[in-house]
């Protein structure tokens, strides 16, 4: 009979060890709201749920990428908008000069306002910027041109009063920016950031536009051996000459000494959640129609004549271009929607796997609670069960 007892009371303990177990479980669960908070509850649903969490979040963010798009094409398409303000203001007062009315005081107040509308344009093509990329001179999203230095330059001598000259563009036509060094000696990191810096504040401090818009876009860098390479995210090469009295830059191994121009006009946004699942947009380069898609001017009737023609291809030109952004902005609000379809029905998926049930599992919580309830109630009867035979003996 003490056996028996002893057995009932194990038996007993154990139910209610598992019941307790089982509602530790379920209150986890509950407290979570997971069904899976660990890998053994559902080993190859963890495994489902993961990838589709990944999925979910990189469609998240392609989704604020795409946003990203729309904004960068708002800004641009905006730019443009302004321009073309200018440009029917400037073919305005073209064909007024034309009219036979005009003196020639009437026509050179024409062009000064002209010149002053073109370099607007041209201002606005440098420094129309989201962030810190300019969207509007030809070299959004374009890939830098690089120079290597063909020899490592850890120790680099700099004899006094050296200098450089740095041009821009087309070698031959560019002005010349002769850019002074200071004397030492440099290590490869040294004298890219000493030559670098130089450059930069020679060529913004120049007169000429496409000098001033190279200066961001030129940088020297050092890997660890001290080699150097001159990169130009600019759209116009960058030419580098050793003037004297020391031939640095061959020394330095940039005896080539030209970066060339950025390539490409095609950013890519990334507006899916996997690799290569990109829309590309290209640029306008507004800096080139500035500087050569408007020529002339209005001191004559003919002359006048001819500059109509060349606003109507300019106005052309911009048109094109505006409505390229506007089709590219439309493309990234129809992916935005879709993005958020996809996105709403992954995440439903993934939340069957993972999610709790919260009514099921509530009912098995109370199920295991009642369970717990009545095992404890069982365990201490079969503990008082030896004293009351005892009692009854006694």
């Amino acid at each position: 009979m003490r056996i028996n007892q002893n057995i009932q009371a194990f038996n007993a303990y154990r139910n209610l060890s598992t019941t307790n177990t089982q509602m530790g479980k379920s209150l986890e669960k509950l407290s979570s709201g997971f069904r899976i908070n660990r890998a053994a509850d559902d080993a190859a649903g963890l495994v489902i749920s993961q990838g589709l969490r990944a999925q979910v979040s990189g469609l998240r963010q392609a989704t604020r990428n795409a946003q990203d798009g729309i904004s960068v094409v708002q800004t641009a398409e905006g730019a443009l908008n302004e321009v073309h303000s200018m440009l029917n203001r400037m073919r305005d007062l073209a064909v007024q000069s034309v009219n036979a009315s005009n003196d020639s005081e009437a026509r050179g107040a024409a062009n000064n306002e002209i010149t002053e509308l073109k370099g607007e344009i041209s201002r606005i093509a440098q420094q129309t910027k989201f962030g810190s990329q300019a969207l509007l001179d030809g070299t959004f999203g374009a890939t830098p041109g690089v120079t290597t230095g063909a020899v490592a330059g850890n120790s680099i001598a700099v004899a006094a009063s050296s200098t450089i000259e740095v041009m821009v563009g087309d070698p031959l036509t560019a002005v010349p920016v002769t850019v002074s060094l200071t004397a030492g000696t440099y290590s490869g990191a040294e004298f890219a950031a000493h030559v670098q810096s130089q450059v930069r504040d020679a060529l913004g401090a120049s007169a000429d536009l496409d000098n001033q818009a190279a200066a961001s876009k030129f940088s020297v860098s050092s890997d660890a051996t001290g080699a150097l390479t001159v990169s130009n995210a600019g759209n116009k090469a960058i030419q580098l000459n050793d003037v004297g009295p020391s031939t640095t830059l061959t020394t330095a191994g940039l005896n080539a000494g030209v970066a060339g121009a950025a390539t490409g006009t095609a950013a890519k946004f990334q507006v899916g959640a996997n690799a290569n699942e990109t829309i590309d947009v290209t640029g306008f380069n507004l800096a080139a129609l500035a500087s050569t898609g408007i020529t002339g001017d209005v001191s004559s009737a003919a002359n006048a004549t001819a500059f109509i023609t060349s606003m109507d291809s300019a106005i052309k030109n911009v048109s094109t271009a505006r409505g390229q952004l506007g089709a590219i902005q439309n493309r990234f609000e129809s992916t935005v929607n879709n993005l958020q379809v996809t996105t709403e029905n992954l995440a439903a998926s993934e939340s069957r796997i993972r999610d709790t049930d919260m009514a099921l599992e509530m009912v098995s919580f109370t199920r295991h609670q009642v369970l717990t309830q009545a095992g404890t109630a069982m365990l201490g009867q079969a503990n008082q069960l030896p004293q009351s035979v005892l009692r009854l003996l006694g």
